[in-house]
């Protein structure tokens, strides 16, 4: 008597003819596709956002990941000082500052 599952088996361990070509070349297509859409795009981005945070001057209207919007009033290598009310200084990590709203103008 014949078993179902040997039945089945067909060829046995041959797989599709070119089969390992085929996949190698459906993963490449898939790791550029990825690079193009997804990790490329990434790297643009924080690269333009690590020249913004490096740029940032004095008067400067920055915006905060928490949604503060201040001027800045002081900047050290790591540490932004933003007021965001007459009198009221908040100091920020350079990491937490998404985006500049205003730009001082230029002397």
């Amino acid at each position: 008597m014949t078993s179902i599952a040997h039945a089945m088996g067909g060829a046995g361990s041959q797989g599709a003819p070119g089969g390992d070509m085929g996949f190698i070349l459906m993963m490449t297509t898939i790791f550029i596709i990825f690079y193009f859409l997804l990790i490329r795009p990434a790297q643009k981005k924080q690269k333009e956002t690590k020249e913004m945070i490096a740029n940032l001057k004095h008067g400067d209207l920055v915006e905060t990941t928490g949604g503060i919007q201040g001027k800045v009033a002081a900047l050290t290598e790591a540490v932004v000082t933003v007021e965001i009310a007459p009198n009221v200084k908040v100091k920020i990590n350079r990491a937490h500052i998404t985006g500049i709203v205003q730009k001082t103008a230029e002397e």
